[in-house]
């Protein structure tokens, strides 16, 4: 039993040094979501109120909560690509810690087992 039990510690530990590997691995990282828009000017002579393809744009939108609230703001293309970056860290960042949290249940356990 104490062979499985420290096989058990040894993939956990392992298993928690990729993880913060991947963390330190990363760069850019926020919360939010990331939409591209094209818009219609409301100019009556404008092709784009007639003409889907003629719309304006692309412009992009970062919405985030700040304080509590709903936050929209306009980013350029180039901030844009920054920020899809940063979101899709942002959520595997949060996958990483679940499963960090996860392997720190299987130590605590297998290093400190209850009685039974």
């Amino acid at each position: 039993m104490p062979r499985r039990r420290d096989h058990i510690i040894e993939q956990a530990r392992e298993r928690i040094a990729r993880i913060r590997a991947a963390l330190d691995a990363m760069d850019y990282l926020c919360s939010g979501t990331l939409l591209r828009r094209m818009k219609m000017c409301g100019k009556p002579g404008c092709r784009c109120a007639e003409d889907p393809e003629a719309r304006h744009g692309p412009y992009y939108e970062w919405g985030h909560m700040k304080g509590g609230k709903l936050v929209h703001r306009t980013v350029t293309a180039e901030q844009a690509a920054l920020l899809r970056r940063a979101i899709a860290n942002y959520r595997k960042a949060k996958k990483l810690m679940k499963a960090w949290e996860h392997e720190t249940e299987r130590l605590v356990e297998n290093e400190a087992p209850h009685d039974s």
